[in-house]
Formats: C-alpha cells, sequence, structure tokens
C-alpha cells in the first residue's frame, strides 16, 4: 500500500482555499480509490508543521479548535535520508512516530506552495510529488514570467506592464503616467505571484488605478497591469499530464459585462453574481461547462490552452486560462493556474473523469515523471579536489 502525503494550509492568503481542496478533492477521493494510506500534513498560517489523521476532519477548522490542536500538538518534522519521512514525538517519552512517504500530494495554493517553493524541498527530498515540476510552478505562479515566455512562442496576450513595489513608491507619478502611455483603461492589476483573484482590482482612472497598485503591492512585490480585452468572453481548461496530454471541457464563467471575479463572488457568495447556465456548472454554479462557442473557436482556444501548457513545461495537472474577444475570435493567454482549486474536479466530472480516478490519475503521473528523472546522472566524478 502506497503511502500518501497530503500537504496543505501554508503562509498564504489562499490558505483557507488550499485546507478545502486538500480535504474535500484529493484526501476524500484518495480514500475512496483504496490503495492509498493518506497522511494529512498541515502548516499553520505561521509556518509551523502538524501530522495527525484528525487534519482530514473539516470540523476542526469550522469550529476553531485547529488553534487548541495545534497549542497541544506535537510539530512534525522531516528526514531526508534516503527519501522523504515524517517524524513526530509521541505521547510517550523518548519515543518517535515515524512514517516514510511514498508520494507527496501537494494542496498548497498560492506563495511558498504552489510558486514552486514546496517543490524544491521535494526535489531535494528525492520523493515523487504530484503536480508541475518546481521551475514550471515557479513559473506559472509569476504572471509576467509566463507571459513572456508565452509570447517569446508567438502566444497572443493582452497588452501588459508590470512595476516593483519599491521603484512605484520611489517614482509613483512617473510610473503612472508610463502605464497610461502604453495601456488604455480599463485595466486590471494583479499581484504578479497571487491567485484565487486574491488583489486583483479592475481601474478605469488615474485615481482607480493609483489605488489599484496600492492594494496590489500590499499583497505582493511585483504587479502586472493588463489593458482589458474588449467584447471579453472568459475560458479555463483544465490540463492532465506529461509528455502526454488530455484536457477536460473549456469553461466559461458566467457573469455581467460589468464585472469580474473576485475572491468574494467566487468563494463567499455562491457565484450569485453570474447565474446557473448551461449542461453544467462549477463548485460556485456560474459557469457554462462546456463553453457554447462554435465549433471552430472552440477548438482554436483548446489548443492554445494545450500550446500553453506544453511552452511552460507543465506536467501532472494545471488549468490554462484565456481571454476572447468575441467580434475578432482573438485567443489571448492570460495565466497559467499549476494547481487549480478543488482540482476543478467539477469539471473532469463533466468530461467523464470521477474524482477518484483524477487523484489515482495525477499519482501515477507524479512516480511517472519521477522514474523519468531519475535516469538522469546528477553527479560528476572529478580530480579537481586533489589539486588542493
Amino acid at each position: 500500500m502506497k503511502t500518501i502525503a497530503v500537504i496543505f494550509g501554508g503562509v498564504s492568503t489562499e490558505h483557507d482555499v488550499s485546507i478545502i481542496t486538500a480535504l474535500t478533492s484529493v484526501i476524500t477521493p484518495l480514500k475512496l480509490a483504496g490503495g492509498f494510506e493518506v497522511e494529512p500534513v498541515y502548516i499553520s498560517k505561521d509556518g509551523r508543521w502538524f501530522w495527525d489523521q484528525r487534519l482530514a476532519d473539516v470540523k476542526l477548522y469550522q469550529s476553531g479548535e485547529i488553534e487548541e490542536f495545534m497549542r497541544r500538538a506535537p510539530k512534525v518534522h522531516l528526514s531526508f535520508d534516503g527519501g522523504l519521512t515524517l517524524v513526530k514525538s509521541s505521547q510517550f517519552a523518548g519515543r518517535k512516530a515515524y512514517k516514510k512517504i511514498d508520494v507527496v500530494f501537494p494542496a498548497l495554493h498560492g506563495t511558498h506552495g504552489e510558486d514552486g517553493e514546496l517543490m524544491g524541498l521535494l526535489e531535494m527530498a528525492n520523493v515523487p510529488y504530484v503536480g508541475c515540476s518546481m521551475p514550471a510552478s515557479a513559473v506559472a505562479m509569476d504572471k509576467v514570467l509566463a507571459k513572456q515566455i508565452a509570447s517569446s512562442n508567438l502566444i497572443p496576450t493582452p497588452k501588459y506592464t508590470y512595476l516593483f513595489r519599491d521603484t512605484y513608491i520611489q517614482k509613483t507619478s512617473d510610473c503612472l503616467k508610463n502605464i497610461e502611455n502604453e495601456l488604455n483603461y480599463p485595466m486590471f492589476v494583479k499581484p504578479a505571484h497571487l491567485g484565487s483573484s486574491i488583489g486583483v482590482t479592475r481601474a478605469t482612472t488615474r485615481d482607480e488605478l493609483q489605488n489599484a497598485i496600492e492594494v496590489a503591492t500590499y499583497y505582493d512585490d511585483k504587479v502586472i497591469i493588463e489593458e482589458e480585452v474588449q467584447n471579453l468572453i472568459e475560458v479555463t481548461l483544465p490540463i492532465v499530464g506529461n509528455e502526454e496530454i488530455k484536457v477536460a471541457c473549456l469553461e466559461r464563467p458566467l457573469k455581467s459585462t460589468a464585472e469580474f471575479f473576485d475572491f468574494d463572488t467566487k468563494y463567499m457568495r455562491g457565484g450569485k453574481k453570474g447565474g446557473k447556465t448551461g449542461s453544467g456548472r462549477d463548485s460556485q454554479g456560474y459557469s457554462e461547462l462546456p463553453a457554447k462557442l462554435p465549433k471552430k473557436l472552440y477548438d482554436k482556444a483548446e489548443n492554445l490552452g494545450k500550446q500553453v501548457y506544453r511552452v511552460l513545461e507543465c506536467s501532472g495537472i494545471a488549468r490554462v486560462d484565456m481571454l476572447i474577444d468575441e467580434k475578432t475570435n482573438e485567443v489571448y493567454f492570460n495565466e497559467v493556474n499549476p494547481l487549480p482549486g478543488s482540482l476543478y474536479a467539477h469539471n473532469w466530472r463533466e468530461a467523464g473523469v470521477s474524482n477518484t480516478q483524477l487523484v489515482e490519475d495525477l499519482v501515477y503521473l507524479a512516480e511517472q515523471r519521477f522514474k523519468k528523472k531519475s535516469r538522469s546522472v546528477t553527479t560528476f566524478d572529478t580530480n579537481f579536489l586533489k589539486q588542493f
């Protein structure tokens, strides 16, 4: 029986979303699949690690009892001796509990996890892990870098510019002028490294732009500013696979033309700004699934999504977000989410893949990539040190 460590929570603005992804979309289906021993590993908002089966119960977090649990529970330590082993003190003096991990299933959204930091740790531990590699995760979670790589591969993106917090503080007026010279209103201002639409603001005037940048720099030291795509249709495409990839349904969020989905709309209001339309719906109930587009346009968006997945060297799982100008039928790459919230399981179900099958496939893909990488030689013998 394989032992799977599911790591979630984290020092991130998306901490709470991570808990839901881990508990509902990873741990539960892994247990239902059978053949896996699932070990929940929770990282608190201040960076402490805990390992306990009670951490798989959502009531622990809903009730606020997690604070009392963390006050009493021993913190977990990681051993990298011949792979990854979880270690914690037992209730008996001098004794420790150990658990050797076969595969890690990261469910950390945002910074210090999804952005490649956790993946770097797992690479050093020499353990298979689900999802994109460390380099691909780092690139995907940097909206500016992802667009630069996409553009260099002739993939269309909306017009954009970016700035850094320190530069903006020192030269606020110059930065605002430069942005207005490069882009037309309306604009979207976003923290470059966050997901879940946190810190995203639409600006139509200089005052709104300045306020939006101040909000974004509160969360990130790098900010991207994008010109709004006209006649907008938003679509998103979940993808799984390594060399061979498989797509789910192209999905279209539904909303009025004057609105966009911020964190509050996505997670707190149940998608009430939009409506339940089409043959499917996502976990918030506001999407058209699959997107009702002309076949030629649907195929164009799907192909661009697959192209982005390959160009950014994604593996395991990712979700590619795109923007369409409905009048020109131009499709633009917007951003990549290397760990889709709840794994976008609702979409995969519509495509005929159950939650259980999805997590089983992701574990297999993690092991497949690990075996391939293990064939590469990472050391080199020389006589260099003998010269000294």
